[in-house]
């Protein structure tokens, strides 16, 4: 749920084009002490951005990992329905204040009880801002959260016994159940409270999978992961551990799984996208998902601050070709956006006002750069940074060409050898260009599309964006009664996103993966991520 994240590999891999103007692969999983590698499955990842703890984890490399080594108070099946996992149950009357019941007898990988205490803790870890969590945006609804001051112990967070805590919030947030199966609400052993650093290297979970042993985590190279027998939810692998290796390239991933070296991959490089179904056969799977594209252009940029700004980003959006692209680039895998969210949540509309600033309109568009030029003439090169490890390459080269070509300025991409290094720039406020971004939801609503990413301070919002105004009818949606009240005024919120465009949505994605012939129950889940615990081995 990432992203809930930005992934590594959310884009695509280069080809060649008529758009365009002019790694070494692994093997298989090893046998390690402790388990058994003929029912071990293999699959494709990236190294983690970050230390291995959850709510500093919000990219699909570490995400991938953290989901399958820890269990949340519920999860979500491949539809996106929440199920109960450590939760008896949450329950409410008014919206506002929940009582949550944790099943007793759950233990985390060291042997320590899940508790209540386990979540209220590791909740209080993640908001206070002491810590500079990335996901301590998800706590912003409980009372007592403060984005300035740091907050040790929540006051909406009580601990009533062993299996019990209460949950109070600022305001009604009739959909705060159905966020808890993100990984910031993730609970942590009193072990983590240490030495939190040391225990993002080695990170001991309560979920379907553990690390296995000491020196699973290979940096840069894969991380091995065997099942928890101690795991009693309803996630209970039925394999015996996933080894995720992290690919330099989709191609090297690919290969080895044609090659039969590898089990699972969960996308395919858009140099097969016109074959791979043909290849793989019922092993190819081809399905939408909560996926979202886009590249942001910070306002502290020099000409994108202010009104010049707006006119500028509106310019640009209105220069690509994103039907060509989609069709040329990716052979038809992915849609043009027409809004902020996915096509496959519910609320969804082609139709929200202002869109038409995703439409391809190189006169408008020219227009608009001319009016931006008469606030403040341009000058300099428009970049769009992206990591060389992912496959963006064509996209990139595709979207600086339209740029170039319909603005008449010069435009082009900006690599960076891995997605680590371009994630580290990106957090740290030290890029100086525009760069690709991506939405991988964490949970089935609009909401998750727009608050966390747009949001004043919000965790995941790159581009420092502000507006009052969205971030009212964020709120109002937020504390509505109904799903369709709520779905309206995220709407609304919608229109002033076309008019400032803090990012520039581009399309969105559908999953493109693939199995080997050794495993079965291969199936892929609503937000394109591999539900790891159900595949089974054949003897």
């Amino acid at each position: 749920m990432r992203i809930t994240r930005v992934g590594a590999a959310a884009g695509g891999l280069a080809i060649a084009s008529a758009l365009v103007l002019g790694g070494c692969s692994a093997g298989g999983g090893e046998e390690t002490e402790g388990s058994n590698a003929s029912g071990i499955i293999t699959t494709n990842g990236s190294e983690p951005q970050n230390p291995l703890i959850p709510t500093n984890t919000n990219e699909v490399g570490g995400g991938k990992i953290i989901d399958n080594i820890f269990a949340g108070l519920v999860y979500y099946d491949a539809e996106g329905a929440a199920i109960n996992d450590m939760a008896e149950s949450i329950e409410t009357e008014d919206n506002v204040t929940f009582t949550v019941k944790v099943k007793e007898g759950q233990k985390f990988t060291n042997d320590e009880d899940v508790t209540a205490e386990s979540f209220v803790d590791a909740w209080n870890y993640g908001a206070d801002a002491a810590n500079e969590q990335l996901s301590s945006y998800f706590f912003e609804d409980i009372q007592g959260f403060s984005y300035e001051e740091s907050v040790p112990e929540l006051p909406g967070l009580k601990v009533v016994d062993d299996q019990t805590f209460t949950i109070t919030l600022n305001a009604p947030r009739a959909d705060f159940p159905l966020r808890l199966g993100y990984s910031a609400f993730y609970p942590l052993p009193q072990a983590a409270f240490e030495d939190m650093d040391a225990f993002g290297e080695n990170p001991i979970g309560n979920g379907p999978y553990m690390l296995d042993g000491e020196g699973a985590w290979k940096h840069n190279e894969k991380i091995d992961l065997v099942v928890n027998p101690d795991y009693e939810g309803g996630r209970k692998a039925q394999n015996d551990g996933v080894s995720i290796i992290f690919y330099a390239t989709q191609e090297a991933a690919y290969a080895d799984l044609q090659s039969g070296n590898l089990d699972i991959i969960d996308q395919v490089p858009d140099t097969a996208y016109e074959t791979f179904e043909e290849e793989l056969g019922d092993r190819a799977i081809n399905q939408p998902a909560a996926v979202f594209q886009s590249f942001t252009i910070p306002e502290r940029l020099a000409h994108f601050g202010g009104e010049e700004g707006k006119l500028r980003r509106q310019a640009i959006s209105m220069a690509i070709n994103r039907e060509e692209i989609t069709e040329v680039i990716f052979a038809g895998t992915r849609t043009p956006a027409h809004d902020f969210t996915s096509p496959v949540i519910d609320g969804y509309s082609e139709d929200v006002p202002g869109s038409e600033v995703l439409d391809y309109d190189p006169d408008a568009a020219k227009e608009l750069w001319a009016q931006a030029d008469a606030i403040s003439p341009w000058d300099g090169t428009f970049q769009i940074a992206y990591n060389a490890d992912g496959g963006h390459q064509a996209w990139v080269d595709a979207v600086t060409n339209n740029i170039k070509n319909n603005l008449g300025i010069d435009a082009s991409g900006a690599p960076y050898p891995t997605f680590a290094e371009a994630r580290t720039l990106i957090t740290d406020r030290t890029i100086q260009t525009a760069f690709r971004t991506g939405w991988q939801a964490d949970y089935p609503g609009l909401f998750n599309f727009l608050g966390p990413l747009y949001a004043t301070n919000a965790g995941s919002n790159d581009g420092d964006y502000s507006n009052p105004e969205f971030d009212r009818l964020l709120q109002e949606g937020s504390a509505a009664s109904s799903t369709e009240e709520a779905n309206e005024l995220f709407q609304q919120a919608q229109s002033i996103l076309f008019e400032d465009l803090p990012a520039i949505p581009l399309w969105y994605s559908t999953v493109q993966a693939g199995f080997s012939e050794r495993v079965d129950n291969v199936a892929i889940d609503w937000h394109s991520v591999p539900l790891f615990y159900q595949v089974t081995v054949k003897e």
